[in-house]
This record gives structure tokens, sequence and C-alpha cells, in this order.
């Protein structure tokens, strides 16, 4: 395995890593994006380092598959401010990113899959539905609900789940983290900025307004790409059940999972779940099975056996 920096160019520049395979080139690919927030290329913020996307393409690398995974605007090496991007901006870059890698002599531009954890996975199903010229799309712990009502379902799922100080500390303030949840989105609802500052906090108000507005469903009922959906049984930030929205919404043949035990950082947690468990899951590699899993899907929808997708 060898891995190239490379630029993917546009009005918003964005850095890069190309990881390639020990493999005769030209080799089939995967697009791979990350999750909200400010991630870098390797699905990395500051404070929590969730390695998804790097260790994705280091599992798909070692299955003859190459990848690219980039720094969102405003992290790591691409220059702009993250907070002031929107969601279907998010869509944009992904599909430059497709070209660029489209236009790579190492890889077969006719065998590129799309491939996306949380966030990553709305935007590699919105890139998807536009028609994008892939050969399947992987959709790891991803919501098919609209966005605000996900936002409270996870406020719901959320509270129960915080350690007893603050439980007791909720109560003691007579706070309904929904309502309180509600109450933001309607502040945010009201704002006409890219950023505008909430609670005293300065947060990505147009990305948090299109997410809100967002029903990933309209996307999904465009795909007609094979489609690869895994979610963890105890994921805490997406509904489990939203794989069979996917399964019963997409054109295509779907092939759709909920694993026992995963949780939303793609590791598995004995125990109730909890946020609280994050900072000790991410201390360990992704789950094996689910590496295996996407490089086995993946290696099947770029085999030189299914028909080309068009150069185009």
């Amino acid at each position: 395995m060898r891995e190239v920096p490379l630029q993917v160019p546009g009005p918003h520049p964005l850095a890069g890593t190309l990881c390639l395979p020990d493999t005769p080139l030209p080799v089939p690919a995967v697009l791979l994006a990350s999750g909200s927030g400010p991630l870098d290329r390797d699905s990395n913020h500051r404070r929590a380092r969730f390695d998804v996307a790097r260790q994705l393409a280091h599992a798909l690398a070692g299955g003859g598959i190459a990848s690219l995974r980039y720094d969102k605007r405003g992290v790591g090496g691409s220059p702009g401010d993250w907070r002031a991007a929107g969601l279907h901006d998010g869509t944009d870059d992904l599909g430059r990113a497709l070209g660029t890698l489209r236009a790579r002599p190492e890889i077969d531009a006719g065998r590129i899959a799309l491939a996306g954890h949380s966030e990553g996975a709305i935007l590699a199903a919105a890139l998807a539905a536009r028609g994008a010229p892939v050969a399947g799309v992987v959709l790891l712990a991803m919501s098919a609900t609209p966005g605000e009502e996900l936002l409270r379902w996870q406020a719901r799922q959320i509270a129960p789940t915080l350690p007893a100080p603050v439980r007791g500390l909720l109560r003691l303030l007579r706070v309904d983290l929904e309502r309180k949840v509600a109450a933001n989105h309607d502040r945010i609802r009201r704002t006409t900025t890219d950023v505008a500052r909430i609670g005293g906090a300065r947060i990505n108000a147009r990305w948090t307004r299109e997410f809100m507005a967002h029903d990933p469903r309209e996307d999904l009922r465009r795909i007609t790409d094979p489609v690869l959906a895994i979610t963890g049984g105890k994921d805490l930030q997406v509904p489990p059940e939203d794989v069979d929205a996917i399964a019963s919404c997409v054109l295509g043949p779907a092939d759709t999972r909920v694993v026992p035990d995963l949780t939303h950082t793609l590791r598995r947690q004995p125990g109730a779940a909890s946020l609280s468990a994050y900072k000790e899951e991410l201390r360990r590699p992704l789950d094996s099975e689910l590496l295996a899993a996407v490089v086995e899907w993946c290696g099947g929808v770029t085999h030189p056996t299914r028909p080309r997708r068009a150069n185009t």
C-alpha cells in the first residue's frame, strides 16, 4: 500500500490522500465521505479520533481497491471555514472529489464506488441521486429520517444515557432536553447567515437549517445503483430500523444489515448503549466484520465481470 497526497481543485480546494493497493494499475476505487463537523481526511476531530476513513482506506487497499479521502473545508490542509459550509456544499465537494478521482491514471474510472459514514452517507446518497457515474454506494450509519425529526429522536435516545449527576441537574432545573433542542431549532431557523451565535457559541447555522429541512428519502428514491447499508443495533444517533426505509426507497438492489452491539462509531460495545462509552470505543479499531463486509461488497460491485459504468 502507498499513499499519495493530492488536491481537489475548485473554488474551495480540498487536500486529500489517494491510497493505492500493491497491485497492478489501474485499479477500482472507493471515494470516502466522513461524518459531520470539522473532520479531517481520516475522519478525525481534534477532540475525538473516529479514524473511520483512514481505517476503511487501509482495509480497501488490502482488498486491492484504491480510495480517496479528503479534509473538509477549513480543516487540515483545506482552506476555508467549516462553519460557513452548508449541507449541500458537502455534496458539491464530494462531486468534485469524484471528478478528481476519475481523472487519475491509477484509477479505473468505470469502477468507482461511494462510501459514507453518518453525514458522509447522506452526502453519498445525494451525489448518487444526481446520477453520478458510480458502481455502488455504501451507506454506513445513515439516517433515512428527515433532519429535524432525527435531531429530536437523538435527544430522546441520549437523555437517558447521560451521567447520573447530569440527569439529576436537568431534573432539578426542570430542563426537558428534547424541548430545549426544539427551542434551539426555532432560533436557528430564524437565522439567515452562514454562521450564527446560539447560546453563546458560534455554530454552522446554514448547515443546520439545510440539515433540518433535508429528507434523505427523496435522494434514496432516485438511486438506481447497488446499495450496501449497515447500521449498528446500538446506534444512538441513527435509528437502526432506518435500514428498512433505505431498502424500500432505493430503486437498485439493496443489501441492508443491522449489526448487534455496533454503535455509531462503528465499534461494538457490550452493555447498554451510551455516548459515555465513545471514549473507550475510540481506543479500539473499527469492527473487523464490518470492514470485511465493506471490502467484500465493494470488490463485488467493482469486479471486472460486472458491467462498467460509462466514462462520462
